[in-house]
């Protein structure tokens, strides 16, 4: 009989081994699990109380209505980011963090038309996640979920950037543009919680799903929500210009950057013009490439909606654009975007 256990050609039982778990490990895993470790304590669960509502034909008296979703803590003092649509029509908002403890929240902020809030709780000395770069970001790269589906608390997920610069329309009716599109899995609970990079650095905050489909999920990108975050706690709310339009991030091949010596490598793209708009944007058309704003340049929505801030409403302001083959400057005047 043939010994085939000491032919060194011969496979060896894969749990037959001397290596520890960790060795077995691929990369892959230890990425995600290097994630989760650095960053589950800041995530956090939120309960929400809302104010009761009285159903048609209903002759019993109102009740009050529950929800809940997940958010992140972004300081050492207690400030939370979570959606806008999780703490709608809130009477009393209770945070849950993972060492067990429970909060009250106070709502500092909300923006409708990004779906970005921010809460507050009174403690001290906490697990927070940094703001990572979305503008760096590539289809195909590792993003990983965190949040409370269905109240299961600290649920993680992964999977990776499907796509970029997808458009999606908020509760408020809004669009909200330039969003990530992932199929890291998320159902409702998610909703408010992070898109993290293999660094653990929140590249995205998780707003919503197709339920009809699987894996098409999307998440507010991490520099548009950093920027409203800053405003809502500066000043409690995001006063903003709008010049009526649907655009999304688009980049420049080498020859285009040449042909029009272009000092950025992307522009925002117009994809649908709200004639009904209060802003004055009869110049604009349809496929126009926005390259600049006055004096800055544009590389990106991000930039778009930064530069459309409350100091720009009602001023004349000029565009610079690529249309048909030239550059052309054309004139806007944003309106106020009313939530």
């Amino acid at each position: 009989m043939v010994d085939f256990s000491s032919d060194p050609n011969t496979p060896q039982h894969p749990f037959k081994t001397s290596h520890n778990d960790g060795q077995l490990l691929d990369a892959y895993s230890q990425t995600v699990i290097s994630v989760a470790k650095k960053t589950s304590d800041a995530v956090v669960q939120i309960q929400v109380k809302k104010n009761p509502t009285t159903q048609k034909q209903q002759t019993r008296k109102p009740q009050n209505s529950f929800g809940t979703g997940s958010g992140f803590i972004i300081s050492s003092d207690g400030f939370i980011v979570t959606n806008s649509h999780v703490i709608k029509s809130a009477e009393k908002i209770t945070v849950n963090i993972q060492d067990g403890r429970q909060f009250s929240a106070q709502l500092i902020g909300d923006d409708p038309a990004t779906d970005i809030a921010v809460l507050q709780i009174n403690a001290e000395n906490l697990s927070f996640i940094k703001f990572g770069n979305s503008d760096a970001l590539q289809v195909g790269q590792l993003a990983i979920a965190i949040g409370n589906p269905f109240g299961f608390q600290y649920t993680l997920t992964a999977g990776v950037v499907s796509a970029l610069g997808r458009t999606l329309r908020t509760e408020s009716q809004r669009l909200i543009d330039d969003v990530i599109q992932t199929d890291a899995a998320l159902n409702p609970g998610n909703s408010g919680g992070p898109l993290l990079n293999s660094f653990g650095e929140v590249i995205g905050v998780n707003t919503a799903i197709i339920a009809s489909g699987q894996g098409l999920c999307f998440a507010v990108t991490s520099n548009l929500a950093e920027y409203i975050v800053g405003k809502l706690i500066i000043d409690g709310k995001v006063r903003r210009g709008i010049i009526g339009i649907a655009g999304q991030t688009v980049r420049f091949n080498s020859r285009v950057i040449q042909r029009f010596q272009l000092e950025v490598k992307s522009g925002v793209q117009v994809q649908q013009i709200e004639n009904k708009s209060a802003a004055y944007n009869s110049e604009l058309q349809n496929g126009d490439i926005i390259i600049g704003l006055n004096t800055a340049k544009i590389n990106s929505i991000d930039d778009l909606h930064k530069l459309l801030d409350e100091e720009s409403i009602g001023q004349t302001t000029e565009l610079e654009v690529l249309r048909k083959g030239r550059k052309e400057k054309i004139k806007v005047i944003p309106a106020e975007l009313k939530n």
